[in-house]
């Protein structure tokens, strides 16, 4: 490993297989420039301990049950520097070379994990953020629209089915989830949220709302040259002229 160092970056683990966080432990423990702070076996620990311990460096499994890493890292925000580790993701590799991010591919050297903790120095020293959204875009298969949506409220995870989802309403430089009669805060744009969703299923009917179509029960005039969709629960959103067109396109 290199020999110059600043301060000691304190570091978590995230792996749902025990033997390789153990690899990785053992691997770091020979580097007095590391700390390991918290070892997750889960994304839900995960989000916990990012949020609760603010580590530097966060070494992220990608495929994981119940949160896999791209979802972890929607959740965890920018601040921290990750470093991917996969055994094998075609899409999850390419994106990351597209992107110019850092990722161990099991099994990996010592001298290969060194590189990678330098490079996150490197990048927390020129406070360079990750490109979350194009990142986790390009990391999935084109043709499988997302199926549930993650949104973080402190340490708390709540993972929405896009099934259960009625509209998306903007606000700011976050986007409102609407389901169930509950609202989820979400940072995130709307043409990120809308290009996640599947197409066939909801429809942008305002620069403002996204809508799931099987919600929608009938639109009706409002006011010159403007209509308002009804949904089922009797809510009433607006509807532009190029958003009506997209809504006929779709009924």
């Amino acid at each position: 490993m290199a020999e110059h160092r600043t301060e000691c970056l304190r570091a978590v683990i995230v792996d749902d297989e025990e033997l390789a966080r153990a690899v990785l432990r053992e691997q770091l423990g020979g580097d007095p420039g590391v700390e390991i702070v918290a070892e997750c076996a889960n994304g839900f620990e995960a989000v916990k301990a990012v949020s609760e311990l603010k580590p530097d460096l966060v070494f992220l499994d990608v495929q994981m049950p119940k949160l896999d890493g791209f979802e972890v890292l929607e959740l965890i925000g920018r601040e921290v520097a990750v470093v991917f580790v996969t055994a094998y993701d075609e899409y999850a590799l390419r994106a990351f070379e597209v992107h110019a991010v850092d990722y161990l591919l099991k099994p990996f050297s010592a001298a290969r994990l060194g590189e990678a903790v330098e490079q996150a120095r490197h990048r927390l020293a020129d406070r360079a953020a990750l490109p979350i959204s194009a990142l986790v875009a390009s990391a999935r298969p084109k043709d499988s629209p997302t199926e549930r949506i993650v949104v973080r409220d402190g340490s708390r995870v709540d993972v929405i089915p896009v099934a259960r989802l009625d509209y998306v309403e903007a606000q700011d430089d976050y986007v409102c989830l609407h389901a169930e009669g509950k609202r989820f805060l979400k940072e995130q744009t709307m043409a990120e949220c809308e290009s996640a969703l599947d197409p066939a299923r909801f429809v942008r009917i305002h620069r403002s709302y996204i809508l799931n179509i099987e919600r929608l029960t009938r639109v009706e005039p409002y006011g010159r040259e403007s209509r308002v969709a009804i949904l089922a629960d009797g809510t009433r959103l607006p509807v532009s002229r190029a958003g009506y067109a997209r809504l006929n396109e779709l009924l």
